[in-house]
């Protein structure tokens, strides 16, 4: 069997598929906050309930183990980087879980595990080159090519977020926030669910959660739709400028933001306008699997 575990900033879950990708079981816990101890035993707990559980409905152990974590283990020093649960940074997070669990674990970035599990058997699937996005709390991203995650020398493909906006506005570079990791202007800062609700807040005064601008929008209100126009537009020249780096073949979307279905009647239009080609005709998809994912792709982690 195989077990991924995935980590969140407010969940850590577990699941189980055999080889067919049947889904075996399932489970989630608040994730530990405040310290790396906290989150580690998180992690060794549930995978040691997950085994138990396992054990009681008679497939014994030890079963491979992938894990997604938002962010990458540095090949320099073997420590967690660039995660935004920074509890880990700087740690040897595959080391201990290693030590812990007595085998070797395949640790890999979140959005790189959802590339993985949906170019296996999810919205790309048998897709060659796949390019996912996670558009929730923060912007992530992952490429998965034949269905393995594409890290790089530097553990740092598909790090999308952490890109400038393209084609920005004098407006938009004079608005620009600082990313927690440092930079300005970060992707993360203006197509994340955050950047949409403090975009909306920036220009209104309100505060409102992303769904409820949606519902503002849906009714009637002109201020909810210029946000989203503005989203769309940021969205749009993001993705452009990645498709002329990558030109996948499928485009996949995550997180919170991926729910909305005008995303989808307007994203190809918008790309278009920006892509340096004469058409665009790229398949731009929510997850299948939808917020469990990315767990399934840390399981998948071992292959098929």
């Amino acid at each position: 069997m195989r077990i991924g575990v995935d980590l969140g900033g407010t969940k850590i879950e577990v699941v189980v598929i055999d080889d067919a990708g049947t889904e075996l079981l399932r489970h989630r816990i608040p994730t530990p906050r405040g310290t790396y101890e906290g989150i580690l035993d998180g992690l060794v707990g549930i995978v040691r309930e997950a085994e138990s559980r396992l054990a009681s409905l008679g497939h014994a152990g030890p079963h491979t183990v992938g894990a997604g974590i938002p962010g990458a283990i540095s090949p320099r020093t073997g420590l967690a980087m660039n995660a935004n649960s920074t509890e880990i940074n700087g740690r040897p997070l595959k080391q201990d879980l290693e030590t812990a669990l007595q085998r070797e674990i395949r640790l890999a970035n979140d959005a790189n595990c959802l590339a993985v599990s949906e170019a296996v058997d999810g919205a790309a699937a048998g897709a060659k080159v796949v390019f996912a996005a996670i558009l929730g709390t923060g912007c992530g991203a992952g490429v998965a090519l034949d269905g393995a995650a594409w890290e790089g020398p530097h553990r740092i493909g598909g790090e999308w977020g952490h890109n400038p906006l393209p084609w920005p506005s004098p407006e938009e570079l004079a608005m620009a926030e600082t990313c927690w990791c440092g930079k300005p202007g970060c992707l993360e800062t203006w197509i994340s669910g955050t950047g949409f609700q403090n975009d909306f807040h920036r220009w209104t005064g309100r505060s409102l959660k992303g769904r409820e601008i949606i519902a503002a929008m849906e009714a009637g209100d002109t201020e909810a739709a210029a946000s989203f126009d503005r989203y769309v537009s940021r969205l749009g020249r993001a993705l452009a400028a990645m498709a002329n780096i990558l030109d996948p073949e499928v485009i996949v979307l995550g997180g919170g933001m991926s729910r909305i279905p005008q995303i989808y009647e307007r994203l190809p239009a918008e790309i278009g306008r920006w892509v340096f080609s004469d058409h665009f005709r790229t398949p731009i998809r929510p997850a299948l699997h939808g917020d469990s994912s990315g767990v399934r792709g840390a399981a998948w982690l071992w292959g098929r």
